[in-house]
């Protein structure tokens, strides 16, 4: 039963997710926003509600754990798991805005999250609001120099919707993120309590995974479609997201409070040392580029994780 609830959960939430990022993308290109800018903020936005609505309900419901493993393990799951998948499927050439804007603002908001942790073990309001303040800082950042910055052109094939069509599915993605995540954090707990094992692994194995299918799915359309920078911009995006907006506006609604030590002796120290090899996979051997040797590498790293959290 609490497998079925998991998994109609983890469903309505990649539909809605589906929907929400349709209505989005449908919005930024009525506006004529590039795609580089769309991968940064939109669809990261878009693809980040699913962790954002189930962490909010789960620290609401008084499992913290699960809203923190939620949010660390989807992390580690969008680089290790999600990009490792992508490259097996074609090699990617990287922006110089990964290292000189995204790169270095999700070592902050990764080095910040563990920083409030390791102090006090939870975050109160005051740091949320700083949290999301940084993301604010980083979008005008964002939208001011990197929209001139670069000149990208959006392809023909992609669909204009009406205003109406917009509204559409921003409401029933909205609808299904909710549902989903009633049905996901209600699933997930009872599982713990049902096989002994902590909110905190259930969060950054089973959900974190979950959560992070619509990241897998639009990147690996992008890289079908020739979107490079779409795909490595919505995953840096993502893990910046997940931090700032998601544990954000998480804790200025209510206070996070970390519950199982092993997600500040384990699974950070994972989401940091993965987030931190990305640079050097970057620029060795070859500068700007990573293919699947780098994606065999990001995997390997993945799945170790996974066994010795398990």
């Amino acid at each position: 039963m609490n497998f079925l609830l998991i998994i109609g959960g983890l469903v309505l939430l990649i539909l809605g997710g589906n929907w929400l990022l349709k209505s989005a993308v449908g919005l930024s290109l009525k506006l004529n926003i590039p795609k580089i800018v769309i991968g940064m903020t939109v669809v990261s936005f878009a693809t980040s509600a699913p962790e954002l609505i189930v962490s909010i309900n789960a620290a609401l419901s008084g499992a913290p754990d699960l809203a923190l493993g939620n949010v660390i393990g989807s992390n580690i799951a969008n680089l290790g798991l999600v990009l490792g998948i992508t490259l097996l499927l074609g090699s990617m050439q990287v922006q110089k805005s990964f290292y000189t804007t995204d790169w270095p603002v999700m070592m902050i908001a990764s080095m910040l999250l563990y920083f409030f942790l390791s102090g006090d073990q939870v975050i109160v309001r005051y740091e949320g609001i700083l949290l999301f303040s940084l993301l604010i800082v980083f979008l005008v950042y964002l939208l001011r120099f990197q929209k001139t910055a670069i000149l990208d052109e959006l392809p023909e094939d992609d669909e204009i919707l009406s205003t109406s069509k917009i509204l559409f599915f921003l409401i029933i993605g909205g609808v299904g993120l909710w549902g989903g995540s009633e049905l996901l954090v209600s699933g997930a707990t009872a599982l713990a309590k049902e096989f002994g094992v902590s909110e905190r692994v259930v969060g950054v194995t089973v959900i974190s995974v979950g959560t992070s299918i619509p990241e897998l799915a639009a990147s690996i359309i992008a890289v079908i479609k020739k979107e490079k920078a779409i795909s490595l911009g919505n995953l840096i995006g993502s893990n910046i997201f997940n931090i700032l907006a998601v544990l954000g506006i998480t804790s200025i609604i209510t206070p996070i409070t970390l519950n199982d030590k092993g997600l500040l002796t384990n699974d950070i120290f994972w989401m940091l040392s993965i987030s931190f090899a990305i640079l050097p996979l970057v620029f060795l051997p070859r500068s700007y580029r990573l293919n699947w040797k780098d994606g065999i590498v990001l995997l390997i790293a993945y799945i170790m994780f996974i066994y010795i959290t398990i």
